[in-house]
């Protein structure tokens, strides 16, 4: 297994990302992207559709190798490693598809999570109880997953990435095709999370009225480049940002 433990020293409790290129064929998706994440804190990535919000996520964890830059986690580099060792190095995500065994029950997927990082069958079964509790839906905890609800099946994702204990979490629209009420339920569920779990969590949504009410921090793409970051107050005052993707409406113009 290749060696995750290369250090830096001014890193520790963040999520450092340096640099971040990746290029495709006529194609830079992300052009020198750099941002930092701490724990207990909640950084909202936004901007248009095509504009490297999903492709930052991707090469992080795993999926995707970096062209070039550095990812650090706690100061070790997890640049290009496999995806186990980086989820094990202290990253989750979930995907804009659902990815559910939907022939299990609700209990059995989140146990699935917990023991692929080494925990017992009993081990994992008082922590998936736990994480179903903590997020509001261990009333399902015995349901088929192919039965429940679209909102819920979102949230089951959840907290199968919490199952394995993250240092920091990467949620990939999960307000996605959620109504109002589904949204505001996803909203409370996710607001106390990092300080609760001494977690990170990226999030990226295009329901600005979420992301606004969750996020202490915005960062903002465009074409694979930072155009924007700072509190979502300021923010959405940037002119780039505004021109981009928010429009004059949300900058109260």
């Amino acid at each position: 297994m290749p060696d995750i433990s290369v250090t830096t020293s001014n890193h520790n409790n963040a999520l450092v990302i340096q640099g971040l290129c990746k290029h495709f064929v006529g194609l830079r998706a992300l052009d020198g992207v750099s941002l930092t994440l701490s724990r207990g804190e909640i950084l909202g990535l936004i901007g248009p559709n095509g504009s490297g919000k999903t492709t930052l996520i991707n090469v992080v964890t795993g999926l995707l190798p970096a062209t070039s830059g550095h990812v650090f986690v706690d100061g070790l580099e997890i640049t290009n490693k496999k995806p186990y060792q980086i989820a094990h190095a202290g990253l989750a995500r979930t995907f804009q598809t659902i990815r559910l065994f939907r022939e299990l029950t609700v209990l059995e997927n989140v146990e699935v999570a917990a023991v692929s990082f080494g925990l017992s069958r009993l081990q994992a079964r008082k922590r998936a109880l736990e994480v179903l509790e903590e997020i509001g839906i261990v009333r399902w905890a015995e349901m088929r997953a192919g039965a429940l609800p679209y909102g819920l099946e979102r949230r089951v994702e959840v907290a199968r990435a919490l199952a394995t204990q993250p240092k920091f979490l990467f949620l990939d629209e999960p307000a996605a095709g959620l109504n109002e009420e589904e949204s505001e339920e996803l909203l409370q569920t996710l607001m106390s999370i990092p300080e609760r779990k001494n977690l990170g969590m990226l999030i990226v949504e295009h329901d600005m009225h979420l992301i606004m009410r969750l996020c202490h921090r915005l960062h903002v793409l465009n074409y694979g480049k930072t155009i924007g970051e700072g509190a979502p107050e300021e923010v959405r005052r940037i002119p780039a940002v505004v021109q981009a993707y928010l429009g004059k409406s949300a900058a109260g113009g």
